[in-house]
């Protein structure tokens, strides 16, 4: 890749699907932008690829292609992923309906409050003998006939993809490896998901909840990136450095999507921007405090860049749903450029939180939308051309966005459409700066010391007014802006987060212990990334741990980096201890 003439890197976005092309040679970018393809979102990503191809882009020079894509995503929201069985320790069949006390952004006093649909509901869900304790020993042995006697079950009810998941498998994984023999020995081919390699980690819920997402997802992507790999087949790129955006900002290879890793690009989507805006801008730049505006035609994700390092955290969650996977500590709000505006029955404007899409798209597209959205509003202000939208690849209507602003909220308010226009702006605008007030104060930040680096098809129309809002007085507006996710894909690298959970005090940690973790965990990268074709290449292994006071119910991520030395001694875990108090203190 690194002799390659070509690098191309994609975002799928719900609008619009963005290609950026990179010549190694004379140093120029070449941008592709078209409506996605909701359907089947490879199909405009093959098309804008034979765009560069017939601009006279040879096929056996494009050395590099990264995709980032929100198939994963719109899967689990549009619940269109794989019918799953689940395998857990007898017993212990209501995890799934208990949970946790937590209700994502609900009123503990919301009586009418229901969790999210069973992705393996009790039908599918079976009990299996077998049991290994707190410090990894076995109690039962496993039940290897009832495993079988399951498998075949679920199978003919349907399941084309298993959930494993028991008690303590992070402290020793022999019965989920077990019954991963018997599962491929009963029914070859179908994925199976072990709890001990898709979150090896304490709290059986989250590691429950994030196996049964892999397991939900993993067909869908696979029969995706196919379609991908076969369509670059068939265009002639012959490069095999194909990679796939990670929730983390780093990216995998794209046929490395099985084994566990299918939910780490859940929140592949607006990751890419965000890691573009660390190289490109917190380095390059100087600007080493953002926080990034990436607003997209269905909604708007805002992350923080601190010292030039984006922040991350490992609970996020997704439609009600935890992932316990690290991610890229991401914001998401309906805040975009096709957001709906609308009166509700008080006469009082609303926007979002549904959007017009990519089709049939905002009025002003001439696609056969009626209703005002947020970019009908910003043609109607005098924001956007109408004759130079898309680098001047779509006229839009300006008769027809006044038309739809003025009929749904101009006229029943009693008011013209360039007020009626004015009021859907602010209050989006007004949306985006109060979610960036309520991140940063959760995250103890001051936003006079940051810049606001908007990207995304409409986030520089709207960063001003959000930055004087915030009384932030900086704005950053980063050259091709509407593909700016798609070019930070041009400048991330392959990242893998390994984790293990190993219980015990800091104080009576032993040091030549928590040094023989570490290594187990970097050897084992060191063999994936040689297992990759990527052996050769520069390698940074980076060392954190997750610290809690004891009681506490969460824990705090805290970075090694200048605190071991050649080894991990006594003065390093008590230098570790000093950060977390500092860390702790701040948040």
């Amino acid at each position: 890749a690194d002799t390659a003439r070509y690098r191309v890197g994609v975002d799928v976005g719900g609008t619009h699907t963005d290609l950026v092309l990179a010549d190694a040679t004379t140093g120029a970018i070449r941008i592709e932008k078209l409506s996605s393809t909701p359907e089947n979102p490879a199909l405009a990503v093959l098309d804008g690829l034979g765009r560069f191809i017939e601009g006279g882009v040879a096929p056996a020079d494009i050395g590099y292609f990264g995709h980032g894509t929100t198939v994963a995503t719109n899967a689990l929201l549009e619940m269109k992923g794989a019918r799953i069985g689940l395998l857990i320790n007898d017993g212990y069949r209501a995890v799934q309906e208990v949970q946790t006390q937590a209700r994502d952004g609900v009123s503990a006093f919301d009586h009418f409050y229901q969790r999210p649909a069973h992705l393996a509901p009790p039908s599918l869900t079976r009990e299996i003998s077998g049991r290994i304790d707190h410090a990894g020993e076995e109690i039962t042995a496993l039940d290897l006939d009832g495993v079988r006697r399951a498998v075949r079950d679920l199978v003919a009810l349907g399941v084309r993809s298993f959930a494993v998941c028991y008690l303590f498998s992070f402290m020793n994984d022999a019965h989920e490896r077990a019954t991963q023999m018997v599962i491929g020995e009963e029914c070859p081919g179908l994925p199976v998901s072990l709890s001990s390699e898709v979150l090896p980690r304490i709290r059986e819920w989250p590691r429950m909840s994030t196996t049964l997402l892999n397991a939900y997802l993993e067909p869908v992507l696979a029969g995706y990136n196919a379609d991908i790999a076969a369509g670059l087949d068939k265009a002639g790129v012959e490069t095999r450095q194909r990679f796939l955006m990670q929730s983390n900002g780093g990216v995998m290879k794209l046929d490395d999507s099985a084994g566990g890793r299918a939910v780490h690009t859940l929140l592949s989507g607006p990751a890419a921007g965000v890691r573009g805006a660390a190289h490109l801008l917190a380095k390059v730049q100087g600007r080493h405090n953002i926080v990034t505006m990436d607003m997209g035609g269905t909604s708007c994700d805002i992350a923080f860049i601190e010292d030039g390092a984006p922040l991350e955290h490992v609970d996020a969650s997704v439609s009600g749903r935890i992932v316990g996977v690290p991610a890229l500590d991401i914001a998401t709000i309906s805040a975009g450029g096709g957001s709906i505006a609308r009166l509700d029955e008080a006469g009082l404007l609303n926007v979002g939180p549904d959007s017009a899409g990519a089709d049939p798209g905002p009025a002003c597209y001439g696609k056969g939308g009626r209703l005002p959205t947020v970019t009908d509003a910003d043609v109607v202000r005098g924001a956007l051309n109408p004759d130079y939208f898309l680098g001047g690849q779509l006229a839009l209507d300006r008769t027809g966005a006044q038309t739809a602003v003025e009929e749904h909220i101009g006229k029943p308010s009693g008011i013209d459409a360039e007020q009626a226009a004015a009021g859907i702006v602010r209050l989006i605008d007004a949306r985006m700066a109060d979610e960036i007030r309520v991140q940063a104060a959760r995250k103890g930040l001051d936003l006079a010391q940051y810049t606001i680096v908007p990207f995304g098809g409409a986030g520089p129309v709207h960063a001003a007014a959000v930055a004087a809002e915030l009384s932030i007085g900086r704005v950053l507006v980063p050259d091709t802006p509407g593909a700016f996710s798609a070019l930070g894909l041009l400048c991330t690298d392959v990242t893998h987060d390994y984790i293990r959970s190993d219980l015990t005090t800091l104080e009576t940690l032993i040091p030549d212990h928590a040094e023989a973790g570490f290594r187990a965990l970097e050897d084992k990268a060191v063999s994936d990334l040689a297992a990759e074709g990527l052996s050769g290449a520069d390698t940074r292994l980076i060392r954190e741990a997750d610290l809690r006071y004891a009681g506490q119910g969460y824990e705090l991520r805290v970075p090694l980096d200048g605190l071991d030395g050649p080894k991990i001694s006594a003065a390093t875990l008590s230098a570790l201890t000093a950060r977390f108090h500092e860390r702790h203190q701040m948040l």
